[in-house]
């Protein structure tokens, strides 16, 4: 499903959540923004698969297994911005986004 959010610049802002489930997303702009899948809480959380986005290249997030607890993908910005990304739930198995944005 392809979603659009506006995204204020700063710290990490959370894109989605999962707790007890899988879930893929693709990126693509705005170059520059990183983006990161982050499990767990507070200072006992930990960050994987940190990415730069480019504006060419599709940037994939997978939260696996890790989410049996709690899992946000989040992104962080330079200036405040819309986002759109296709993210899929239900571990749903993709190489690439369903329709290209």
């Amino acid at each position: 499903m392809i979603k659009t959010k506006h995204i204020s610049s700063g710290d990490w802002r959370t894109l989605e959540s999962f707790w007890n489930a899988k879930g893929i997303a693709f990126f693509k702009s705005p170059p520059g923004a990183q983006i990161k899948v982050r499990y767990g809480y507070g200072w006992l959380g930990f960050d994987r698969q940190k990415q730069t986005l480019d504006g060419f290249d599709y940037k994939k997030l997978d939260v696996g297994l890790g989410s049996l607890g709690y899992a946000r993908m989040q992104i962080k910005v330079a200036q405040t911005t819309d986002v759109t990304y296709d993210v899929y739930g239900d571990g749903v198995a993709r190489l690439s986004p369903e329709i290209k944005f």
